[in-house]
This record gives structure tokens, C-alpha cells and sequence, in this order.
């Protein structure tokens, strides 16, 4: 609660940025090896997928968040025995609801990948990747928890060589698969259940050293989920909203073809490794927020959300450059064909810059969570994901290709304003809300 606010920001979303950067570069490397094929059914197999799969890691994210904040607040209040049985319970029952989740996306895989437009070669081979990534669901909620108990446990250190190891480990395994073996999607599948497994290895060894976890217990799942779920079910909640928003534009999209998905499918997996600063910022900038608010430090809760407005235009501006200069090398690196190459360029020069206001969305939306407005950052999530997303893409939709992705980003702009604006409200009249100190 001192000390300089842009140095201690600017350092915690730098290193947090490395673990997202880790997560995310396993697919697109899939996407990478892939696209190497020169098949654009292929390409748009995975990409299918990969709209779907992204649902299941927000459920996943939702629920490391719950058991990660409850882990750390009773090991807080020295009740480290019930940490360790509640996150052991929590852990059994994600595992199992994983493990449904996972036999419906296998038996209807392909009813969902029909729903988001997939046809021919691409549906069948999406289905095909589905199902085989689908019994290691249960294997990514395990990944996702034990990242966040590390972080609970202040070993961020050792959460970031963990999910590390997984993208060497999908990096050499997924030539040899794709390639060495010629194996195709079935080696892009394989080389990610792999990684995964690899992950959660080297992430239980870690855990094994704090005997965080207690043997799993009928009668602890009642005051289990009563502690986790309330702030599990609303982070579930929040993150679904991106990935239910990008079905629809995947699915509006797939009317142009499997080139213009592939183009798509590569926007979707850079832009998260090239702003993962920005989404390592939103998770750094929470304990900052919350702990000065609680101090009734709210000056320095101001200057928090200032300095994070800064590093995020300061972050887009630097990748919106990158983008334009690099837009060639991205199509050929994945070798864009047909209508996706125009996407690409219309992308790079015109659209990247419109992540700023993505940018306000999220650091707004962790102001929200760490003042006791969460219902804000659920309303302004999914205000995005459905009022910014399905008319403005519709309108788009008569512009072709690159009036759906212009419509997806009037979305952005409208809401990341409404919720900057409203952020700013609420910070500033925290003095009039909470004039007592808090408890």
C-alpha cells in the first residue's frame, strides 16, 4: 500500500504476462503446425474446434479463480486445514463435472460444430479433433487449478515454469506427431493432450511440496461449494461471455468459407499472446486495487486504475505497430489463402488499434470485482458479448468479411467506453459511498 504504483504494476503484469503467453502459444503452435499443411479445411478444422474448446477453458478459468481466491483467503485467516480439504473437495467435484462436459462434447460434437457453420472436410475433421481433445478435458480444469493454488501459495514462480513446460513440451511434440508421424489433426490433438499431461505432472510434483491438498471427502462438498461457488459461478459467468460472442462471429463468418475462418482463427490466437500484458494487467492490478480500497487508500485506488489505463493504450499502440509492419510474414507464416488475405491486411491496418477499447472493458471490469461491484463487469462482459457483438456483426455482414470483424469492433468501442465511464464513476465517488473504514 506504497510505494511507486507504475513500477509495482508495470512489474507484476510483465511477469504474469509470461504464464498467459505460455497457455496461449500451445494453440497456436497447433495452429501453426497445422496451417503448415496447406490445407485450409485443415486450418479450419482447428479453428472450429478451437471456438468450441475455448468455452470449456472459460470453465475452466472460472473455476481456478473460485478455488484460487477461497485457497488463499483461509490460508490468510490461518485455517490452512480447510484450505487444504475444501480445495481437495472443490478439485473432485470440477473433476467430475469436467468429465461430463467432456462425454457431451464428444457425443454432440458434431450437432456443435454444425451450429458454428462447419461443412465437408472441415466438419469432419473438427469432429475428429474434438473428440479425441475431449477426454482430456478434465486434464485442462486440473491445469487451470493447479496454476492458480500455485499463485495462491505465492509460488507465481513455479506456476509460470509449469505452464511453460507445456508449450516446449506441444513445440517439439507436435511436429513429430503432425509431420514425423503424419499424423495430421490427429498429431495436433495428441501433441496437446500430451503437454497437458506433462503440465499437470510437473504442476502435482510442485503442489506435493506444500500438501495443499487433503483427501477428498462426501461431507466437505456442501461447505466446499458454499465457500467456492459463489465466487466461482460469476467468473464462470464473466469469461464465458467472450468465447459465446466469438461463436457467433465464427459461425457468421463461416459463410464466406473456410479461407475466411482460417483468417479469422489466426486473429483469435495472436491477439491473446500479443496482449497478454494486457490480460496479466487486469489480474495484477486486482490485488492493488482491493488492498488500497481496503485501506481506505482510495487516492491510490485512483492512480491504480490511471497507470492502467496508460500501460494498456501504451500496449495496444506498440502492438498495432507490429502488427502492420509484420502483416505479410503473419499470412505467410500460416499460409492465409484466397478472401483471408485481405482480412488479414484489413486487420493489421484498421482494427488491431480497436483492442484499446477491449482494454478499457477489462481493466474496468477488475475495478468492478475489487469494489464490490462485480454485477458490473458480468453486465458489461455480456453486454459485449451479445448487444455489441450480434447486430453490429449482422450489420457487418453486408460489408463481407471485413465488416464483420469492423461490427465486432464497434462493440468493443461501445462498451470499453460505457465501462470506462462507469469505472470512473465509481471510483470516484467511493469517498461518498464508504465513509466509515471498513471491516
Amino acid at each position: 500500500m506504497s510505494g511507486n504504483i507504475a513500477k509495482h504494476v508495470f512489474v507484476m503484469a510483465g511477469t504474469g504476462s509470461i504464464g498467459l503467453i505460455a497457455i496461449f502459444m500451445v494453440d497456436l503452435l497447433n495452429f501453426f503446425y497445422i496451417s503448415a499443411l496447406k490445407n485450409p479445411s485443415y486450418t479450419a478444422a482447428v479453428a472450429f474446434a478451437g471456438s468450441l474448446g475455448f468455452i470449456l477453458s472459460a470453465i475452466s478459468i472460472g473455476s481456478s479463480i473460485g478455488i484460487s481466491a477461497t485457497v488463499s483467503r483461509l490460508i490468510g485467516a490461518k485455517k490452512r486445514g480447510k484450505a487444504r480439504r475444501y480445495a481437495a473437495t472443490f478439485l473432485a467435484v470440477m473433476l467430475c463435472i469436467a468429465t461430463l462436459l467432456a462425454a457431451l462434447n464428444f457425443i454432440f460434437s458434431r450437432q456443435l460444430v454444425s451450429l458454428i457453420g462447419g461443412k465437408g472436410e472441415a466438419l469432419e475433421g473438427a469432429v475428429l479433433f474434438l473428440r479425441i481433445l475431449a477426454p482430456a478435458f478434465p486434464l485442462l480444469c486440473l491445469v487451470m487449478a493447479i496454476s492458480g493454488l500455485l499463485r495462491s501459495l505465492g509460488e507465481a514462480n513455479a506456476a509460470m515454469r509449469v505452464t511453460l513446460s507445456g508449450a516446449v513440451c506441444a513445440a517439439v511434440l507436435d511436429p513429430i506427431f503432425i509431420f514425423g508421424l503424419d499424423l495430421g489433426l490427429t498429431g495436433a490433438a495428441l501433441g496437446t493432450i500430451f503437454s497437458r499431461i506433462l503440465i499437470c505432472a510437473n504442476g502435482w510434483y510442485q503442489l506435493s511440496k506444500h500438501d495443499i491438498l487433503a483427501f477428498p471427502r462426501l461431507k466437505e462438498i456442501k461447505p466446499a461449494l458454499k465457500a467456492i461457488a459463489p465466487i466461482a459461478l460469476p467468473a464462470i459467468a464473466t469469461n464465458l461471455a467472450t468465447p459465446v460472442g466469438n461463436l457467433f462471429v465464427t459461425r457468421t463468418m463461416s459463410h464466406f468459407g473456410n479461407d475466411a475462418i482460417s483468417a479469422l482463427s489466426v486473429i483469435e490466437r495472436s491477439v491473446p499472446i500479443c496482449f497478454a500484458f494486457i490480460f496479466a494487467l487486469t489480474g495484477s492490478i486486482g490485488p492493488i486495487i482491493a488492498q488500497n480500497f481496503g485501506a481506505r487508500i482510495f487516492e491510490r485506488v485512483k492512480e491504480t486504475y490511471r497507470w492502467a489505463l496508460r500501460f494498456t493504450l501504451g500496449c495496444v499502440a506498440l502492438i498495432w505497430l507490429i502488427f502492420f509492419l509484420n502483416q505479410n510474414l503473419l499470412i505467410k507464416l500460416f499460409h492465409i489463402q484466397g478472401i483471408g488475405i485481405p482480412i488479414i491486411h484489413f486487420f493489421c491496418d484498421y482494427l488491431v488499434e480497436g483492442y484499446a477499447f477491449l482494454g478499457l472493458l477489462f481493466v474496468s471490469n477488475t475495478a468492478f470485482n475489487n469494489l464490490g461491484f462485480a454485477f458490473y463487469s458480468t453486465f458489461f462482459n455480456w453486454g459485449r458479448a451479445t448487444l455489441g457483438t450480434i447486430p453490429f456483426v449482422l450489420i457487418g455482414f453486408y460489408w463481407g468479411p471485413e465488416g464483420i470483424l469492423t461490427g465486432m469492433t464497434a462493440g468493443m468501442a461501445l462498451f470499453g467506453t460505457l465501462a470506462y465511464f462507469k469505472a470512473k464513476n465509481v471510483i470516484h465517488n467511493l469517498h461518498l459511498r464508504f465513509p466509515e473504514a471498513l471491516a
